[in-house]
C-alpha cells in the first residue's frame, strides 16, 4: 500500500509511492487480500472510501486511521440508525470491537496534543508532500493523483468530524485553501474508463489523437441550445458542457449514463473518421461522412420499422447546413442515451424505436421552439426534470410490465401460453396500434394490463390481474410443432413415400408410371397432400388459440378462411377423383394436353381441380427460380402485393427477405436435390419395394390361429401384422435424410476445406519444406500494404520471397514471429532454436533463418567438402542444392570474419587476418580454392572454432588467456596445414612482428546484439540431427503448425491498426473458478489424487520447463510464496478458468500494440526490435508523447475487454476470494473492466428497499475504481441468466465489433494476430446481405485427458470445423453456437442484443441471436484461418449434463417462434437445411430408438398373438431383407458413426488420412460407438421430456478435472429414468420375443437383427460403470453397495436433499409431472398402456390357463397384482398398526400371509398344472403391468393421494427401484470380482494418456506417496 509522509519528512517526493503494475505483466499473481476494508453492508457503501484511507494510513500514522474508522462508525448510524439493513448490526459491532481495542495503542503514538491539531498536521503535511509533489504538469501520474485527491477529501471530511466534536471554532485558512482546492480537482480527476474528457485529461496521448479530438470538438458544439437556468451553472458558464449534457438536462438522464454514451459515441465516431477514403482535411475537424456513415447504420432498424408501421420517421433535419451535423449527432445521442438506460428492455429493439421515435419528435419540437396550443409557452419533454427521471417515468413501468409477466411463469414451470415473454410484449410494438399508447405513455394503454392491478391497489385486488395475451406465435408444448414448423418437408416426404410405395405396389418400372392404372393411382398425392393442408390450418388455429386476446380480425378470418379452403380441397379433391364421368368436360382436356395420352385413365374434373390446386404452387416455384423479386415483393408497400402475402403468410416485422443471391440459391439447390435423389433411390430399392411382396403374402393368409383372446376374429388383411411389419420402416424412412445429409455434408466439406488450402502444413516437416514461403505470406496478410489485392479462388499459394534486401520486411516478420514463440510451450534451447534473429547484421547479404531448419548443416557441408577432390564448382553447386546449407555455410563464414575482427585490436594482427580473408575470397571467385587449400585440416580448425565461440558464450573471464592460445592455433592451422602456397606479403608482416606476447583481442562487446549472434552462431556450429523434433511439446507442434497453415488460406489483407475496426470482448462470468488456490491444488480426492499431481502427470514437459523456470526442486516449491503464486498461475492456466480467459483474450492488445509499432515505428526502431516498447523506461511511461504511450492509446481505441462477473459486489461484499482473484486480474491487466450488478440497500419510507445498479470498475493502485454507476429499474436477471448477465453489461463494451467470448475459453497471441484481417470480413463482399456475425473455429484443449474427452473433442472439433463450413456455404444456415463469434455489434444492440433471455424458451440462448440476425436479414458466415481454444466436460456425468442441457434446448426451440418462422419463410432447400441442422437432428435421434420399440413391440405383437406362427407357416416371404436394411440404417446412427463420418474427414484434412484411420480404429476399440450410444439415449430422453412437459433447466456441468470415482448411487440417480428404465424395458422385449417368437429358431437373421439393440440395451446399462474410473474395483463395489441401500431405504422430507434419500429424489424425478398440462398427463397415460400388452399376451400362453382364451383369463390374471397390492397395503398398515407396540402380532401376520402363499402355490401346482416355468413367464407378464400401473399412478398423483393409495405407490415404486438397482449392479460385482477387469478399465479409459507416457494407474492408486 501507498507509504505516506510523516511528520518529520523533508517536502518534496513523499517516502514511497505505491508499486504501478506495468500493463504487459500478464502472469503475475498477487496474494494480497486486499478487501477486509470493502466488506461493507450494501446499505453504508458510502463509507467505504472512509475504511479504504484508514486501511492505507494504518502503519504510518495509526491515530489518524483510528479517527477514520470513528467518523466511518458515525456515519453509519447516521445512514441506517436502526440497523435495519442487512449485516448491518454485525458490521457496526465488528467496527467498534475494532475502534475499543485500537484506542489506547492509537493514542500511544500520537504526535500532537489533541486528535484536531493531529489531524489538521497530517492533513497539512499530506496536502503540500504528496499531492502538490505528484501534480508535475503533463508528468503527472493521473492515477495516483486522483486518488490522492480523494483521500485528500475524506481526510477533511474526517478533520471537519474531529473539530466538531472537539468544538474547535474555526479552520485554518491554509486548510480550508487546500481543501478548495482538493474539491474542485477531485471532480477533475474523476475516474475514466479509455478517455479522459476532463480538462486535466486533454495531454494525455489518447486524447491527443487526432479523430478524438474531431469527435470531441463536434459534441462540445452547443451553439443554439437553450439551456435551463438552474442546469449546474458554474459548467455552464465555464463552457464545459455538452450535446449529451444537454439532453441529460432536457430529458432527464443518469449523469454515468451519460458519461458513459459520451466515451462511447466519441470513440465510434473517431474510429469511423479516421478510416474514411479519401482521409478527412483537416483530420482534426469531423468529417460529415463518418456521422452519416454511423447514422444510417445506427437506425437503419429505427427506419425500417416506420416503413413497416406507415409512419413518418422523427429524424428531421435543419435548413441550415451548419446545424446538420449537430442535429444528427443529437439524434444518435439521444437514441444512445435511451439504449444506455434501457436495462432488460434492450432486448425489446422496436419497444426502444417507439421511445425514440417520441422522445426524437420532442427533440425536433424543442429545437424548431415550437409553441403549446394550450400554454403558449415553448413545449417542453414529456418526462424531463431530475437526473432519474427518464428511468423513473419511462423505463420502468414498461420493466414492471415485463417483470409482471415473467413471475408468471413461476420460474420456468409454468406454461409458455400463460405468460408473455420479452419476444410477445416486443412484438406488441410490430402493430401500428401500439401508438395507442400515446406519448406521454398512457398507463390504462392495453400493454399495461398486467401491472394495471397493481397500480390501482386495493379495489383491484379482488380482480384477476389483467392479461394482456400471447402475440403472433404461442409456444404450446406439442409434438405437432415439428410438423407445424417444418410442414413442407413432411408433406414433401409423406406424398413422396405415397409415391413410392403405389409404384412399388403396382409391381411396374419407374419408367412404366404413366400407364392409366397407376397414374390414376398417383394422381391421389394431391388428395393426401389437401389433407395435410387441412390438418396445417387447424393446427395453425388450435396452437396458436391460447393467443386469442391479441387476435384482430384480420388474423381470425385468414385462419378461418384457411380451414374453409383448405377442408373444400379436401373435400372437392376426392369427389373430382372419384367421378369417373369423362363425357363431362368444359373443354377437351385431350386437346389441350396432347402429350399426355396415356392420362385418359385420370378423370378430366379432377386434373382441371389439381391444376388450379397447384397455381399457389406454381407461383411459388416461380418466386423461388427469382430470389431477387420475392426479396422486391416481401419489402413492398403495395396493397394488392401484401393482399397476396397476407395470404400466404401473416405479415411479421422480421423474416421478409431473408432470400439469398440466385448463385448461392443454385448450390444449395444442387446439395439437396442430389441428397434427395440418393435417400428415394436407396429408399425405394432397398427397403420400401423388398417389403411389398412380404406384404401382399401377409395380406393373403385367412385362417390365423390367434393364441390369445382375439377382440376381431374375422378381421380381414391382418392390418395388425402389416403395421407391425411397416412401423419400422417408415420411421427409417422419416429419419435416414439424416443420415445422407452426414454423408454429403462431409463430402462437400471436406472438397471446400481441401480447396481452402486446409491441412497443407500440418507435421514439422512441412513446415521445413515451406519456410522460405513464410515470411512473404507474413507480409501480404498480416503487414498492411496500399496495395489492394484481389480475394479469389486459387489451387496454389505464391508469395514474394523476402531478399536480404528488403530488411525491412524480414524484421517486421522476425518481430511478429519472436513475439509468438514466446508464449508458447517451450524449453529455452528450443526457443534459441526457433528465433529469427531480431536485428540482422548489416554485412550478410541473406535471410537469416531460425537455427532449426539450419540445423546439422554446417557439419554436413564440413563432411562434403573434406571428402571432395574435384572442382570448386562442383563443391559450391552441391553446397547450393540445399539452400539451408548455403545460407548456413555463408553466414557461418561471415560471422567468423565478425568475430576474429571484433576480437582482434592490433593493426598488425588486424592486416594479417585480413590477408587471409582476401586470399580465401580470391580463390574462391577464380574456382582455384581447391587447388590453393588443403581440405583435411579443416575439422581441425573447425574444432578450435567451436571452443572459441563456447568461450566466448559463457562470458567467463577465467578463459580470457585460452582464448589467445585459440586464436594463435586457428593462425597455424589455416597458414600451415591448409595454405598450400605460403603468402609472401604474410611471411612478411609475420617477421616484422615481435612476439611480444601482448593481449591480442580486446573485451567482447558486451551487447544484447552481440550476445544474441554469439549464441546463434554457436548453435549453427554444433547442433546435430536432434533439431528436427523441435519442438517436442504437441501442443506447440500444433499451434505454430495451424498458424503457420492457416498464411496460406484465403483471408483479407490486415489494414493498418489505426485503420482497422474497433471491437470489443466480452466473457460472461457467474461464480467458476478464477485462479486455482493453494488448498485447491493440495485437496485429495478420494483416490489421494490433488490437481496438482494430476497435472504434472497429464503434462510432463510442461511440468518441467516450469521447474526450469521458476529453478527450485519439486519440494522447495511449497516453501516460497512467490513460487507458491507462479504454481497456482500455471495450474489455472491447464485448468477451464477466468484467468486462462482472461490471460488469453489480452492478448489481443498485445498483439495490436506490436502491431501497432510495426506500423508507425521507423525503420531504424523496427530493425531495433520491439524489445525496447515492451519494456518501456519510466520516462517513456510518464510521457505522454513517447511511441510506447501512444500505442497503449491506439490499443485503447481498438479494444475494450469486460468481463461480465454479475455477482463481484456480492462475492466482495461477503469476503469471497473470487473477488479477490478478480481483482487480481485486473491489477494484472489494467485494460481489463469488471461489469456487475450491485444490489444495494436504500431507505425508503422508512422501508429497506433493494436498489440495484449496474457498474463497471477498473484496478487503480491494487483496488477496483468505480468507473461508471448506472441505476436499474430492477433486479437485471429475470430470465435466463446468462444473457442477462450479458445484456447488462453491454453498456460497457466499445467498438463497431464484439467477441462473444465463454468462461472455458482460450486463446493464443498468434491467432489474435489475425484479428484485424478477421474484422475486415465485415467489408468483405459475402453474397446480397453484409455479414453480421463471423463464425470463428475453436479448438478443443481438453482432447488429452482421457478416452471420453477425447472423443468429445473429436465430436465438437468436427461440428465447429466440417459441421459449421458447411452450414455456411453453401447451405447459409449457420447460426450462433456458442462463443468465439464476432458481432457486428451496431447491428445487434439495435436488434435486440446478443441473445435472447425469456425464461425457457430461451434455454438455448445462443442459437438465438444466429436465428434473430437472420430473420432480420443478417448473414452469418464461417472462417477457419483464426481459432479460438474452447474447454469441454471430460467425465460421462459432466458430457450427459450437457448433452442433456442443449437436448432440453432444442426442446424448447422445437416449440420456439424463430424456428417457426424460419421453417416457414425460408424457400424449401433452405428449410430442409435449417430443419437437418438444428431440432432435425434431434427428431432423428428419437426415431433411431422409436425404430428399435417399434420393431420390438411389432414382433411381440406378431409372436404372443399367435400371429407370427401362422405367417411362417403360410407366407413364404417375411421381409427379412428390408428389415435388415432398416436396422443397419438404424445402428449407423444409434453406434455413432453418423458423428464418425465427418470426425474421420476433419482429422483427415488436418492431420492426414493415415492419422484419421488410426484414430478411428483406435476409438471403436476404445469403446467410442458405446460412448455415443448412451448420448443417444440422453438426446432423446431430454429432449422428448421437454417436449410433452417442459421442466427444461440451465444445468451446470462444472469445469473441473474428472479422474474421481462416481458412486453407483449417483450414477443411478442420474441415468435411472434417461437410460435404465428405458433398457430395461428393451431387454424384457427382447427375452419375452426370444422366448415366444417363432422365427427365433432361425437364430442368425434373429442375432443380425436383433444384435444392435442387444448393444444398445447393454450400452445404456452399463456405460455408466464401463467409463468410470475405478468402476470394477472390489472395494469401491462394496462401498457403493452400501451407499446405494443406505439412499434407496432413507425417507424423505422437507428439507432432505435428492442426494440423501431415495424418496426426495423420487419426488424430483417426477418434477415435470406436476407443472405439466393435461394433454402432458393425457400422453403420459397413453405411452403408460403400451406396458399392459405383456400380460395380456402372456397369460395365456401359461399352462395354467389351459389353452382357454376367452377373455375371463385375462381378467382372472388381474387378481394376481390385486391380491399382490393387498398384501403390501395389509403390510404397510400393519407395520404402521402393530410394529411398535404389537411386535408379536406383526410378526403373526406376516406368518399367516407367508403360509396363505404356499397354500395357494401347492393348490395351483396340484389342481391347475401350474409349472415352474409359468412362474418366470408371470413375472415377465406382470412386472411391466405394475409399471404401468405406477406411471400412471404418477400422472393422476392428486387423484391417487386423494383416494389415499399414495403411500402404496411410493413403496411399489421403491421394490421396483430396488429390483433394477439390483439387476443392474449383480453383473457390474461379478466382474470387478476378476482383478483383470479393473486393469482393462483403466486402460481403455485413458488410452491416450498412456500413449503419452502417463502413468494413470498411479494417478488413481493415490499421488501421496509419490510427493
Amino acid at each position: 500500500m501507498s507509504q505516506l509522509p510523516v511528520g518529520n519528512e523533508p517536502s518534496g517526493q513523499p517516502s514511497s509511492l505505491t508499486r504501478r503494475p506495468s500493463r504487459s505483466a500478464a502472469t503475475t499473481t498477487f496474494s494480497m487480500e486486499v478487501f477486509d476494508s470493502e466488506v461493507v453492508p450494501s446499505s453504508l457503501q458510502s463509507i467505504a472510501p472512509i475504511l479504504r484511507v484508514a486501511k492505507e494510513i494504518q502503519n504510518e500514522r495509526p491515530r489518524i486511521a483510528y479517527l477514520c474508522r470513528f467518523y466511518a462508525l458515525e456515519k453509519a448510524c447516521r445512514l441506517d440508525p436502526r440497523s435495519s439493513g442487512r449485516g448491518v448490526r454485525q458490521f457496526k459491532t465488528g467496527l467498534l470491537q475494532r475502534l475499543e481495542r485500537d484506542d489506547a495503542s492509537s493514542l500511544t503514538s500520537r504526535v500532537k496534543k489533541t486528535d484536531a491539531r493531529e489531524i489538521e498536521s497530517f492533513y497539512k503535511q499530506y496536502y503540500e508532500n504528496y499531492v502538490l509533489a505528484l501534480n508535475k504538469g503533463e508528468k503527472a501520474d493521473r492515477a495516483q493523483l486522483g486518488k490522492a485527491y480523494q483521500t485528500a477529501g475524506v481526510l477533511f471530511e474526517v478533520l471537519c468530524a474531529v473539530n466538531k466534536t472537539e468544538k474547535v471554532e474555526e479552520v485554518s485558512p491554509e486548510i480550508m485553501a487546500a481543501a478548495n482546492d482538493v474539491q474542485a480537482k477531485k471532480e477533475i480527476y474523476a475516474p475514466y474508463n479509455i478517455l479522459p474528457l476532463d480538462s486535466a485529461g486533454a495531454s494525455q496521448a489518447i486524447m491527443q489523437l487526432d479523430e478524438v479530438k474531431a469527435a470531441v470538438a463536434a459534441l462540445w458544439n452547443t451553439r443554439g441550445l437553450n439551456w435551463p437556468a438552474s442546469f449546474e451553472q458554474q459548467r455552464q458558464k465555464a463552457g464545459e458542457l455538452d450535446l449529451l449534457d444537454w439532453l441529460r438536462a432536457m430529458f432527464g438522464f443518469q449523469k454515468d449514463n451519460v458519461r458513459n454514451q459520451r466515451e462511447h459515441l466519441i470513440l465510434l465516431l473517431a474510429n469511423i473518421h479516421t478510416r474514411l477514403i479519401p482521409k478527412p482535411e483537416p483530420l482534426s475537424k469531423l468529417d460529415d461522412r463518418a456521422v452519416d456513415a454511423f447514422m444510417n447504420k445506427l437506425f437503419k432498424n429505427y427506419k425500417t420499422w416506420c416503413k413497416y408501421l406507415g409512419r413518418k420517421h422523427s429524424l428531421r433535419l435543419p435548413q441550415a447546413q451548419q446545424e446538420v451535423q449537430q442535429r444528427k449527432l443529437l439524434y444518435m445521442s439521444l437514441y444512445l442515451l435511451i439504449w444506455g438506460e434501457a436495462a432488460n428492455i434492450r432486448f425489446m429493439p422496436e419497444c426502444l424505436c417507439y421511445i425514440f421515435h417520441n422522445m426524437a419528435f420532442e427533440l425536433h419540437g424543442l429545437l424548431a421552439g415550437n409553441v403549446s396550443i394550450v400554454t403558449g409557452e415553448n413545449i417542453k419533454p414529456s418526462y424531463g426534470g431530475d437526473d432519474e427521471s427518464f428511468l423513473r417515468k419511462v423505463i420502468t413501468p414498461i420493466y414492471r410490465v415485463i417483470e409482471t409477466e415473467a413471475k408468471k411463469s413461476k420460474n420456468g414451470r409454468s406454461s409458455h401460453s400463460t405468460w408473455c415473454n420479452y419476444d410477445d410484449l416486443n412484438e406488441y410494438f410490430w402493430s401500428s396500434d401500439c401508438f395507442s399508447l400515446g406519448w406521454p405513455i398512457r398507463d390504462d394503454g392495453e400493454f399495461f394490463k398486467s401491472t394495471r392491478a397493481v397500480a390501482q391497489g386495493k379495489q383491484a385486488s379482488q380482480k384477476k390481474p389483467g392479461y394482456m395475451g400471447k402475440s403472433f406465435f404461442v409456444e404450446t408444448r406439442s409434438f405437432w410443432h415439428i410438423f407445424r414448423s417444418f410442414d413442407r418437408l413432411w408433406t414433401f416426404l409423406v406424398l413422396a413415400l405415397q409415391v413410392m410405395i403405389i409404384i412399388a405396389w403396382s409391381n411396374v418400372s419407374i419408367f412404366d408410371i404413366f400407364q392409366k392404372d397407376v397414374l390414376y393411382k398417383l394422381s391421389s398425392i394431391f388428395i393426401t397432400a389437401a389433407f395435410l393442408r387441412f390438418l396445417q390450418s387447424i393446427l395453425d388455429l388450435l396452437l396458436n388459440f391460447p393467443g386469442y386476446l391479441r387476435w384482430k380480425f384480420t388474423d381470425v378470418l385468414r385462419n378461418m378462411l384457411k380451414i374453409i379452403v383448405s377442408l373444400a380441397w379436401f373435400i372437392i379433391l376426392p369427389v373430382c377423383y372419384l367421378h369417373q364421368d369423362s363425357s363431362f368436360s368444359f373443354f377437351n382436356v385431350e386437346d389441350v394436353l396432347s402429350f399426355l395420352d396415356k392420362v385418359k385413365g385420370v378423370p378430366p374434373l379432377y386434373i382441371l381441380a389439381v391444376v388450379v390446386y397447384l397455381l399457389p404452387n406454381l407461383l411459388a416455384s416461380v418466386l423461388f427460380v427469382f430470389p431477387m423479386l420475392r426479396r422486391w415483393i416481401e419489402n413492398s408497400d403495395w396493397l394488392i402485393v401484401r393482399f397476396l402475402l397476407w395470404w400466404s403468410q401473416p405479415r411479421i416485422y422480421v423474416g421478409r427477405g431473408m432470400h439469398e443471391s440466385q448463385f448461392t440459391l443454385i448450390k444449395y439447390t444442387l446439395f439437396w436435390v442430389l441428397l434427395m435423389g440418393s435417400k428415394f433411390t436407396f429408399s425405394y430399392f432397398m427397403m420400401i419395394k423388398p417389403l411389398v411382396k412380404p406384404t401382399k403374402d401377409i395380406m393373403n393368409i385367412h385362417r390365423v390361429e390367434y393364441a390369445w383372446h382375439e377382440f376381431f376374429p374375422d378381421a380381414k388383411h391382418n392390418y395388425g401384422a402389416v403395421l407391425a411389419l411397416w412401423a419400422p420402416v417408415i420411421l427409417v424412412y422419416f429419419m435416414d435424410p439424416q443420415i445422407w445429409y452426414a454423408i454429403y455434408s462431409t463430402l462437400y466439406g471436406g472438397f471446400i476445406g481441401a480447396f481452402g488450402h486446409l491441412g497443407e502444413i500440418r507435421t514439422l516437416s512441412m513446415l521445413r519444406s515451406r519456410f522460405h514461403s513464410l515470411p512473404g505470406a507474413f507480409n501480404t496478410y498480416l503487414v498492411p500494404s496500399d496495395k489492394n489485392r484481389k480475394r479469389g479462388f486459387s489451387l496454389s499459394k505464391r508469395f514474394h520471397e523476402v531478399t536480404a534486401s528488403k530488411r525491412t520486411e524480414a524484421a517486421k516478420f522476425s518481430q511478429l514471429w519472436n513475439e509468438e514463440l514466446k508464449l508458447v510451450l517451450f524449453t529455452s534451447r528450443e526457443m534459441d532454436l526457433l528465433l529469427v534473429p531480431y536485428s540482422s547484421d548489416l554485412s550478410l547479404k541473406l535471410i537469416q533463418w531460425p537455427p532449426f531448419l539450419l540445423a546439422s548443416k554446417i557439419p554436413i557441408a564440413l563432411d562434403i567438402a573434406v571428402q571432395f577432390r574435384t572442382k570448386d564448382a562442383d563443391l559450391w553447386k552441391r553446397i547450393c542444392a540445399d539452400e539451408y546449407m548455403k545460407c548456413a555455410v555463408i553466414e557461418c563464414y561471415e560471422s567468423f570474419k565478425l568475430v576474429l575482427n571484433a576480437l582482434i585490436v592490433w593493426e598488425t594482427e588486424k592486416r594479417i587476418i585480413g590477408i587471409i580473408f582476401k586470399e580465401v575470397e580470391s580463390n574462391i571467385q577464380k574456382n582455384t580454392f581447391l587447388a590453393n587449400f588443403r581440405m583435411k585440416p579443416l575439422p581441425n580448425l573447425y574444432k578450435k572454432f567451436v571452443e572459441l565461440v563456447e568461450i566466448l558464450k559463457d562470458g567467463d573471464p577465467s578463459k580470457k588467456d585460452r582464448v589467445v592460445l585459440l586464436l594463435q592455433d586457428m593462425l597455424e592451422v589455416v597458414t600451415r596445414d591448409m595454405m598450400v602456397n605460403e603468402i609472401r606479403e604474410l611471411a612478411e608482416l609475420s617477421h616484422s612482428s615481435k612476439d611480444s606476447g601482448r593481449q591480442l583481442f580486446a573485451n567482447t562487446p558486451n551487447t544484447a546484439q552481440w550476445e544474441e549472434q554469439i549464441r546463434r552462431l554457436y548453435l549453427l556450429l554444433t547442433v546435430k540431427e536432434s533439431a528436427i523434433d523441435v519442438p517436442t511439446n504437441l501442443e506447440a507442434r500444433r499451434r505454430i503448425a495451424f498458424f503457420t497453415n492457416s498464411l496460406f488460406m484465403d483471408m483479407p489483407r490486415a489494414p493498418k491498426v489505426r485503420k482497422m475496426l474497433s471491437f470489443s470482448v466480452m466473457t460472461p462470468y457467474y461464480s467458476e473458478e478464477t485462479v486455482y488456490s493453494k488448498s485447491d491444488l493440495e485437496m485429495e480426492n478420494e483416490d489421494g489424487v490433488s490437481i496438482i499431481y494430476y497435472l504434472q502427470k497429464i503434462y510432463p514437459d510442461e511440468w518441467s520447463n516450469f521447474m526450469e523456470r521458476v529453478n527450485c526442486k519439486e519440494y522447495e516449491i511449497w516453501e516460497n510464496e512467490e513460487n507458491i503464486l507462479q504454481l497456482r498461475h500455471w495450474a489455472s492456466l491447464r485448468g477451464q478458468t477466468l484467468c486462462r480467459t482472461v490471460r488469453g483474450m489480452m492478448y489481443y492488445r498485445r498483439a495490436l500494440k506490436l502491431q501497432a509499432f510495426l506500423d508507425m515505428a521507423t525503420e531504424n526502431k523496427i530493425l531495433e526490435g520491439y524489445k525496447s516498447i515492451t519494456v518501456p523506461s519510466d520516462e517513456d511511461k510518464k510521457s505522454q508523447r513517447s511511441l510506447y504511450s501512444v500505442l497503449e492509446a491506439i490499443a485503447d481505441m481498438k479494444f475494450t475487454y469486460v468481463a461480465a462477473c454479475q455477482n463481484y459486489g456480492n462475492q466482495k461484499r461477503s469476503g469471497d476470494r473470487r473477488a479477490t482473484d478478480i481483482l487480481n486480474l485486473m491489477v494484472n491487466n489494467p485494460s481489463l473492466r469488471v461489469a456487475y450488478i450491485d444490489e444495494v440497500e436504500e431507505m425508503k419510507g422508512g422501508k429497506n428497499q433493494k436498489v440495484y445498479y449496474s457498474v463497471l470498475v477498473k484496478a487503480v493502485d491494487d483496488l477496483d475504481q468505480e468507473i461508471y454507476r448506472i441505476k436499474l429499474p430492477g433486479s437485471a436477471k429475470i430470465g435466463e441468466g446468462k444473457p442477462e448477465n450479458q445484456n447488462h453489461a453491454i453498456i460497457f463494451s466499445r467498438g463497431e465489433a464484439l467477441q462473444t467470448i465463454d468462461m472455458n475459453q482460450d486463446n493464443y497471441l498468434e491467432e489474435a494476430f489475425k484479428m484485424r484481417n478477421l474484422l475486415e470480413e465485415f467489408n468483405e463482399d459475402h453474397g446480397v446481405r453484409p455479414p453480421t456475425i463471423l463464425g470463428v473455429r475453436e479448438h478443443i484443449f481438453t482432447g488429452s485427458v482421457s478416452s471420453l474427452a477425447w472423443f468429445m473433442s473429436n465430436q465438437e472439433t468436427s461440428f465447429v470445423t466440417i459441421g459449421q463450413r458447411v452450414l455456411a456455404r453453401p447451405l447459409k444456415v449457420r447460426f450462433h453456437y456458442g462463443h468465439p463469434d464476432v458481432f457486428d455489434r451496431i447491428f445487434h444492440i439495435t436488434r435486440g442484443g446478443i441473445s435472447k433471455a425469456s425464461r425457457g424458451i430461451n434455454l438455448s440462448e445462443d442459437i438465438f441471436a444466429g436465428f434473430n440476425s437472420t430473420l432480420r436479414r443478417g448473414n452469418v458466415t464461417h472462417h477457419e484461418y483464426i481459432q479460438v481454444g474452447k474447454g469441454r466436460d471430460v467425465g460421462l456425468n459432466q458430457i450427459s449434463l450437457f448433452e442433456a442441457k442443449v437436448a432440453c434446448g432444442n426442446g424448447e426451440q422445437s416449440l420456439s417462434r424463430d424456428i417457426y418462422r424460419l421453417g416457414h419463410r425460408f424457400d424449401f432447400f433452405r428449410m430442409l437445411s435449417c430443419y437437418y441442422t438444428t431440432t432435425g437432428f434431434y427428431v432423428s435421434s428419437v426415431l433411431v430408438v422409436l425404430t428399435v420399440y417399434a420393431y420390438l413391440y411389432g414382433k411381440l405383437y406378431l409372436a404372443v398373438s399367435g400371429l407370427e406362427k401362422t405367417i411362417i407357416k403360410f407366407a413364404r416371404a417375411k421381409g427379412d431383407e428390408a428389415l435388415k436394411v432398416v436396422m443397419a440404417s438404424q445402428s449407423i446412427v444409434q453406434l455413432g458413426l453418423l458423428m464418425s463420418l465427418p470426425m474421420v474427414m476433419e482429422i483427415g484434412l488436418e492431420r492426414g488420412f493415415r492419422t484419421a484411420s488410426g484414430d478411428i480404429i483406435i476409438m471403436q476399440l476404445q469403446l467410442a460407438s458405446v460412448f455415443f450410444t448412451f448420448s443417444l439415449g440422453t438426446k432423446l430422453h431430454y429432449f422428448g421430456r421437454t417436449i410433452l412437459h417442459g421442466g427444461a433447466k440451465y444445468r451446470a456441468t462444472g469445469r473441473g478435472f474428472v479422474v474421481r470415482h462416481e458412486k453407483f448411487a449417483e450414477n443411478y440417480r442420474m441415468y435411472s429414468r434417461s437410460h435404465f428404465t428405458k433398457a430395461m424395458e428393451l431387454l424384457i422385449l427382447l427375452i419375452t420375443y426370444h422366448s415366444y417368437g417363432s422365427a427365433v429358431n432361425n437364430s442368425t437373421a434373429f442375432l443380425f437383427l436383433t444384435i444392435t439393440m442387444w448393444f444398445l440395451v447393454g450400452s445404456w446399462l452399463f456405460s455408466p460403470f464401463l467409463f468410470n474410473p475405478s468402476g470394477f474395483e472390489w472395494q469401491k463395489i462394496v462401498d457403493d453397495f452400501e451407499d446405494w441401500t443406505k439412499w434407496i431405504s432413507n425417507r424423505g422430507g422437507i428439507g432432505v436433499p435428492a442426494t440423501k434419500s431415495w424418496e426426495s429424489w423420487w419426488d424430483e424425478e417426477q418434477e415435470h409431472l406436476q407443472h405439466t398440462g393435461l394433454i402432458g398427463r393425457f400422453w403420459e397415460i397413453v405411452l403408460s398402456l403400451r406396458f399392459f400388452l405383456y400380460q395380456y399376451g402372456i397369460v395365456y400362453h401359461l399352462h395354467v390357463a389351459q389353452k382357454d382364451k376367452s377373455i375371463m383369463v385375462y381378467g382372472l390374471s388381474w387378481l394376481v397384482i390385486v391380491a399382490v397390492m393387498l398384501i403390501l397395503k395389509i403390510v404397510s398398515m400393519g407395520r404402521k398398526k402393530f410394529s411398535a407396540d404389537f411386535q408379536l402380532m406383526f410378526r403373526l401376520l406376516k406368518l399367516s400371509l407367508f403360509i396363505g402363499f404356499i397354500v395357494i402355490l401347492v393348490f395351483f401346482f396340484t389342481f391347475l398344472e401350474l409349472r415352474v416355468g409359468d412362474i418366470f413367464a408371470s413375472l415377465l407378464a406382470f412386472m411391466p403391468s405394475g409399471w404401468a400401473l405406477l406411471q400412471i399412478a404418477q400422472a393422476c398423483r392428486p387423484i391417487v393421494k386423494g383416494v389415499g393409495m399414495w403411500g402404496s405407490v411410493k413403496a411399489l415404486a421403491r421394490g421396483y427401484e430396488y429390483i433394477m438397482g439390483l439387476v443392474i449392479f449383480t453383473p457390474v460385482a461379478i466382474l470387478a470380482w476378476f482383478p483383470f477387469v479393473s486393469e482393462f478399465q483403466t486402460r481403455l479409459l485413458f488410452n491416450q494418456a498412456f500413449s503419452r507416457g502417463l502413468q494413470i494407474q498411479r494417478i488413481l492408486a493415490g499421488g501421496k506417496k509419490h510427493k
